[in-house]
């Protein structure tokens, strides 16, 4: 992290505390994904936000794809997003749109990730098999930038794929159907894509390549500017639920909430929350997350978004677009 960077997080926070100063948000948008179960919710369906930001009316609205969060932002129509991919906010962000990484929403690996259709009987060991085949893929999101990586470690020619893109649901449904070869999502849509195929590579292997999967919570650089306060108090009651969740002694009362919020039966939901990590406020804040990694790692996903040519160009840094003050100011 740069000396800028820590002056203007120091900056953002100083201001927070005289922001109560100013009006606060009447209202605000904020953005999520079903069949994506996260402690949040329990917060959500429990009142925990309303409670600490009160005064403020909370509208939950949720979304297929991170590149949607983008374009609701950018419309203004969504104050904030939970979850959303890093890939999607970058190739916003790359794109000139103002928007910052304000947390870490969650850490995973073995859910986000591509499918073969088992009929084809290609595992890593025959990846070159996939020249000429038709992936489902929803562009310039998590997902995306996984399947570029893969079929880089493969030496797979993208030239060689028919690539269409599809939001998850959509991906797996084709895939049963036999209408794509290959798929690639996260979540509930997922598991369903296992049903009829399986993965190149494990979370693991995936790791051990250097390709990480990890979702933020984002909002536009004015509102970040004009609601510090407000959305302090957000990032507050989002780190309690996950440590909550955490503890590991709350479950039996979470589960259910999470799962009926995230339209999925707890078995599933226990499934996924499973391959999640949920760090803490101090291990976002750290060198290894928004301290400075996180703004290394997106450098690297947009440089491979500009070698495949999914963007015309990347940021020379990404420094500016992690902002770390309303999430110290929770501390």
């Amino acid at each position: 992290m740069t000396f800028k960077t820590k002056l203007m997080g120091a900056v953002a926070a100083s201001a927070m505390l005289v922001g109560a100063q100013s009006a606060v948000a009447e209202e605000i948008t904020v953005a999520y994904f079903l069949e994506w179960p996260m402690p949040f919710q329990f917060a959500k369906e429990t009142g925990m936000y309303e409670a600490a930001m009160e005064g403020t009316t909370i509208n939950w609205v949720s979304f297929d794809t991170g590149t949607a969060m983008s374009a609701a932002m950018a419309s203004g129509d969504v104050q904030i997003s939970v979850s959303q991919g890093v890939p999607p906010f970058v190739v916003a962000a790359s794109a000139g749109q103002d928007i910052q990484i304000v947390d870490v929403a969650v850490s995973y690996s073995d859910n986000d990730n591509c499918v073969v259709a088992s009929s084809l009987e290609i595992d890593k060991e025959s990846a070159g098999e996939l020249a000429g085949k038709k992936v489902a893929v929803p562009l310039g999101t998590a997902a995306h930038y996984g399947f570029l990586s893969q079929m880089s470690h493969f030496g797979v020619d993208l030239a060689s794929l028919d690539v269409v893109d599809m939001a998850p649901a959509e991906g797996a449904a084709a895939l049963a159907q036999g209408s794509v070869d290959m798929a690639c999502g996260w979540g509930g849509a997922l598991r369903r894509m296992k049903e009829s195929g399986n993965v190149l590579l494990t979370g693991d292997e995936k790791q051990a390549l250097g390709i990480l999967v990890f979702d933020a919570t984002t909002a536009p650089a004015s509102f970040i500017a004009e609601e510090g306060e407000l959305l302090s108090q957000f990032l507050a009651v989002t780190a309690e639920a996950n440590a909550m969740w955490n503890s590991g002694e709350n479950t039996a009362e979470m589960l259910p909430v999470i799962a009926k919020d995230a339209g999925m039966d707890e078995d599933a939901t226990a499934e996924t929350l499973a391959g999640f990590v949920f760090p803490s406020v101090e291990e976002q804040l750290s060198e290894a997350w928004l301290g400075g990694t996180a703004a290394s790692f997106m450098k690297g996903v947009a440089d491979v978004f500009v070698d495949s040519g999914s963007i015309d160009a990347a940021l020379d840094s990404y420094d500016g677009t992690v902002n770390t003050g309303p999430l110290a100011a929770t501390q």
